[in-house]
């Protein structure tokens, strides 16, 4: 039986920090075994210069890894768990899903002011359409501008002046030790973070029970359930086109408390709520709320962003 297991990686700083961290905790849990890092480069970090609404980022991250995976050149796949899309390709699983750190987003700015505190027209960068539209929502006299790079490369965007402030996320910030630069936390009542934010996630080959086996020792049950709920409500609401959905939830005692939102692009229209119930029937609650958002206007503004943003109609 081969004794090295293959870990397949995107090359950013971040993506190795999570890798390590994976081989690391495998070696703690699972010394039976060597492994190895391996580093791919995905799609999504050739094309560094196009917004990511416009090229779409459904497997931008991961679909590279995935063919890594599927050829058998690596036995497992660290991703951003918010990399990673809803329906894997067939042959694949999720593994492990690791201890999440803090989801929330983050404000860094040049001046020190919070977002409250920024004057009108600051130029706030982010590339991500959730936060656009929450933010926007909070403060429509900020000018939101599109920025992409690694979490190195944005704060150097920053520091020449691009933009006033950025929004990042707090779980990157502190893997890259950089929470010296966080001007402020945005509570997710302001805005709601992606599905999967924070968490570290695992994909295997589906076929493999070792390789299942020795991840599971990783695998963070509380987590692992919250996203489970998180995903199913993305796969309820999500159409053929990205919109601004963000989703958090949360277990205490067996039970769930997910809450979810989905916006129009500019941000005057959000929807929101949520629903509880018990954390093993995570899939269930999130595809209840997909259905109670949808209900309550979701529906309309997903078909207006699929008209607009598609160019097709609903």
């Amino acid at each position: 039986m081969e004794k090295e297991i293959r870990i397949g990686t995107r090359g950013s700083k971040l993506a190795l920090w999570q890798a390590h961290w994976v081989k690391y905790s495998l070696e703690r849990f699972v010394p039976d075994y060597r492994y190895r890092i391996v580093t791919i480069k995905t799609v999504g970090d050739r094309n560094l210069e196009t917004p990511l609404a416009q090229i779409g980022d459904k497997g931008l991250f991961t679909k590279e890894l995935e063919q890594a995976l599927l050829s058998g050149e690596i036995h497992m796949a660290v991703h951003s768990m918010k990399d990673l899309p809803v329906v894997l390709p067939t042959g694949l699983a999720l593994g492990a899903v690791c201890p999440r750190e803090m989801p929330n987003d983050v404000v860094v700015s040049r001046s020190g002011q919070k977002l409250e505190e920024l004057p009108g027209g600051a130029v706030v960068g982010t590339g991500s359409l959730r936060r656009r539209a929450q933010l926007a929502h909070l403060r429509p006299d900020l000018v939101m501008a599109d920025i992409r790079g690694n979490l190195d490369t944005r704060i150097t965007k920053l520091d020449e002046g691009l933009y006033d402030a950025v929004i990042l996320a707090w779980a990157g910030m502190k893997r890259m030790e950089m929470i010296n630069r966080i001007t402020e936390v945005i509570s997710p009542d302001i805005c709601l973070p992606a599905v999967g934010q924070g968490a570290i996630g695992v994909e295997i080959p589906a076929d493999n029970p070792r390789i299942r086996e020795v991840v599971g020792h990783i695998d963070h049950r509380d987590t692992h359930l919250a996203i489970a709920a998180e995903r199913a409500l993305l796969g309820r609401v999500e159409g053929g086109c990205h919109a601004p959905v963000g989703s958090l939830g949360t277990v205490a005692l067996g039970h769930l408390l997910l809450v979810g939102m989905v916006a129009s692009l500019d941000g005057q229209r959000v929807v929101r709520s949520s629903v509880t119930g018990k954390a093993e029937n995570a899939a269930a609650i999130g595809a209840e709320l997909g259905e109670k958002l949808l209900g309550l206007g979701a529906q309309e503004i997903l078909d207006e962003i699929k008209r607009e943003s598609c160019g097709y109609d609903a």
